[in-house]
């Protein structure tokens, strides 16, 4: 028996990564009767003879990409074509917060903006730098010190890129490791989105990273997290609410909330608390799953 990483997910066939080798195992029916199902990411018990025999304890597990144990998520945010979208970028953040993996913000498509333009968004991607995340934002966003800066931030973890369509996961990867000549696709100008070139899961070898480069998508409707955690979720709205009048205040009509007086005085970013209202509402009216 060995252990192992699910490397590539294909047509119920599991390639295992184990001692610098990969094995084609066979997932058992038990599995199935367990209610299981592995994923690409999970660490895996097998039989050398190519059968998978125990899915080892998940450390988070993503929906969008559908990958586990995930140590970093590189959220590839389009400058232009297809335009900037705060609230995307936001729930894919909530999305990851919840599950405690930490993001990287790398901006494609930067080289794309007019110098106005480039000005405008600098100063929301200071915003998002203000709270603490580490962004990737340069007028060359293929420069090679910014790759390089990015590459060291991945060695050595399970790394999952993630964004809408045509944002530019497959050219980012591309210029990390030109060996793996990813196919990129074309943003359509009717649609104003890219065509999927991305068709299933696998984790590849990028520079000493395991990294999924995973299909994208238009809009991003993953919310399980409570209304109670959702304010955890927006970090300098966690921070700030210690200094809220009530305890377990929502930020929303409670008097005395700091969250509301700091986006008052310009504190936080008016784009931030105005996606947590949509967030909230969203949760609020889900379907319950039976």
């Amino acid at each position: 028996m060995k252990t192992g990483i699910i490397q590539q997910s294909l047509s119920g066939f599991y390639d295992v990564l184990a001692d610098g080798k990969l094995y084609r195992t066979r997932g058992r029916g038990n599995f199935r009767k367990r209610g299981q199902k592995p994923l690409v990411g999970d660490r895996v018990e097998f039989d050398p003879a190519g059968y998978l025999l125990k899915i080892l304890p998940r450390e988070n597990q993503l929906v969008r990409p559908l990958v586990a144990n995930v140590d970093l998520a590189v959220v590839v945010t389009a400058a232009k074509q297809p335009d900037f979208s705060p609230n995307l970028l936001d729930r894919q953040l909530v999305a990851l917060a919840w599950q405690k993996i930490t993001p990287l913000l790398f901006f494609s498509k930067t080289d794309l903006l007019t110098d106005d333009e480039f000005t405008v968004l600098e100063a929301v991607v200071a915003g998002y730098r203000e709270i603490g995340y580490r962004v990737f934002y340069n007028r060359d966003p293929f420069g090679q010190e910014a790759l390089a800066a990015l590459s060291d931030q991945l060695t050595g973890k399970v790394v999952t890129m993630m964004g809408q369509t045509g944002a530019g996961k497959s050219t980012l990867l591309n210029h990390l490791a030109p060996e793996l000549a990813l196919e990129t696709g074309v943003v359509s100008k009717a649609l104003k989105r890219g065509k999927h070139t991305t068709r299933k899961v696998s984790l590849l070898d990028v520079n000493g990273a395991l990294v999924a480069d995973t299909p994208g998508f238009s809009s991003y409707e993953d919310f399980p997290m409570t209304i109670d955690e959702l304010p955890t979720l927006f970090f300098e709205f966690a921070a700030l609410a210690p200094q809220c009048r009530f305890r377990g205040c929502r930020h929303l009509k409670e008097p005395g909330c700091a969250v509301k007086k700091a986006l008052e005085d310009g504190k936080i970013m008016q784009s931030r608390y105005r996606d947590y209202c949509q967030f909230h509402d969203l949760i609020v009216n889900q379907k319950p799953n039976y």
